[in-house]
């Protein structure tokens, strides 16, 4: 799961944040009103929403360069 964004294009990698800072929401309140089946889940979208905000970090600096160029 951790490689699977590297091979994602900042304009994918944006959508991808999008997404999963929609859920990040959804898992918030879902965790403030006690129905969350999964405590972990917070976390792990939490990181994987650094993640994804990392990746497309390092493409802004021109660490990491785009693919097929």
């Amino acid at each position: 799961m951790k490689d699977s964004y590297k091979e994602l294009t900042p304009e994918e990698l944006r959508v991808k944040r999008a997404e999963l800072a929609k859920q990040y929401d959804e898992v918030s309140f879902k965790g403030i009103i006690g129905h969350l089946d999964n405590p972990l889940s917070k976390r792990t979208v939490r990181r994987r929403l650094a993640r994804v905000t990392t990746l497309l970090r390092e493409h802004e600096l021109g660490i990491r360069k785009r693919q097929g160029a």
